[in-house]
């Protein structure tokens, strides 16, 4: 948004964005490699222990001898967007102002090959971050052969990009 190259100074362009000048020359300070190997970590246990929250994730670290704050462990999984999945309170009730879109192939005859397309989207954790493959396919009546394809498609995709490893021998350097 700020271009510091641009004729119009600094000072200018924060007070049109309505800005304080202290944002535009702010630089975060870079994440240790002690922290980013601990916030793999922590993904790894989300990924295995979905429903882990801070205190069970600080738990799991510790048994593995990894001396880790509750709050630290809060902090990191705030930062990478991780949140533990447990029941919550109306999740089936409508919110207001929610728009609910309608199924647009409830009364549709699928007559021809191409009319009518699927996507399949999967997390596969590598080891400077995630890849999320999308897979486009034609939709099928034997949905739970398409699922087992798709699956069995997902598992080679990640085991190539894995070096050969199986899915849950991940290798995080």
């Amino acid at each position: 948004m700020i271009d510091r190259t641009h004729p119009l100074p600094v000072r200018r362009q924060c007070q049109l964005l309505n800005l304080a000048r202290s944002t535009a020359y702010y630089q975060p300070p870079p994440v240790s490699e002690a922290t980013r190997a601990l916030m793999r970590r922590i993904d790894e246990l989300h990924l295995q222990y979905p429903f882990a929250g801070a205190r069970m994730l600080r738990d799991l670290l510790r048994h593995e001898g990894q001396t880790v704050g509750r709050r630290h462990v809060a902090t990191l999984m705030r930062r990478m967007g991780i949140e533990a999945l447990y029941r919550k309170p109306s999740l089936s009730r409508r919110q207001p102002g929610y728009q609910i879109y309608p199924y647009l192939l409830r009364d549709l005859t699928i007559s021809r090959p191409n009319q009518v397309w699927a996507a399949d989207i999967t997390y596969i954790p590598l080891r400077r971050g995630i890849l999320l493959p999308l897979k486009l396919r034609p939709p099928s009546r034997h949905g739970s052969e398409r699922t087992e394809e798709v699956a069995r498609w997902q598992q080679k995709q990640a085991n190539r990009l894995n070096g050969g490893r199986p899915n849950g021998a991940w290798r995080w350097s």
